[in-house]
């Protein structure tokens, strides 16, 4: 069964000899859209790569990731993805 990131993927362009030498971008209310909509994957975690810039992680019930960075332009991009995400368990700070 092929999956639907690597559908994503394929669609995206040529293949190339790095899967990631082909960077996904659309408009982040596209993107989002893409991603929950077709996809059937949620946020899991986010944070701030500069002060233009949000990084996320993206998965789906079997374990699909992709990792997409938010421009304060307007635009987002996918610039990895892969198989088999696992949370792992939070330390406590105290």
């Amino acid at each position: 069964m092929i999956r639907p990131l690597l559908i994503l993927l394929c669609l995206a362009g040529p293949a190339a000899a790095n899967p990631i030498a082909d960077v996904i971008c659309e408009p982040t209310a596209r993107m989002k859209d893409k991603l929950t909509r077709q996809l059937h994957s949620e946020r899991q975690s986010m944070g701030l790569r500069g002060p233009e810039q949000v990084v996320e992680v993206w998965t789906d019930k079997r374990g699909d990731w992709a990792m997409v960075i938010t421009y304060a332009s307007g635009q987002s991009c996918i610039v990895a993805m892969g198989e088999a995400w696992m949370e792992t368990a939070s330390k406590d700070p105290a």
